[in-house]
């Protein structure tokens, strides 16, 4: 029996969010034990928005960004990223990492970035992400 290879690409697909959203449930169970543990403190109005911008744009960075989203929000953080550094980007976890990969596109096809760019990246990025995010908040 055949594999149709469309099939397989989407069993992959699927394989690879089930991973995503394991990892996003790990983190929210380890964040979840972390509050408990803390006492509640009450913070000012902008302190909460700060937060909340920045929670979402961790969701963004760790999850949107590399499951492969139409999101416009992802999409225009990306192009921008992507105008910055005049490159293509792909953001990928390997099924068996917990670290991102990031790979730009060159003439001989995708190659991994070097540990000093994708920190750079990986930095601009998150300016990136938080600045959209405040933007677009209410």
């Amino acid at each position: 029996m055949m594999a149709n290879p469309l099939q397989v690409r989407n069993m992959l697909r699927t394989y690879g969010r089930q991973l995503t959203r394991a990892r996003r449930l790990a983190r929210f169970r380890h964040a979840l034990a972390l509050a408990g543990a803390e006492d509640e403190v009450s913070i000012s109005k902008a302190a909460k928005r700060r937060s909340m911008v920045e929670r979402i744009a961790r969701e963004i960075v760790e999850n949107l960004l590399v499951s492969g989203t139409e999101n416009p929000v992802v999409l225009e953080i990306k192009e921008r990223l992507e105008a910055e550094f005049k490159q293509k980007f792909e953001f990928q976890y390997p099924p068996s990492e917990m670290d991102m990969r990031i790979f730009r596109e060159t003439e001989q096809g995708p190659g991994e970035v070097s540990a000093g760019e994708k920190n750079r990246i990986l930095a601009r990025l998150w300016e990136i992400t938080l600045d959209k995010v405040d933007d677009t908040m209410l």
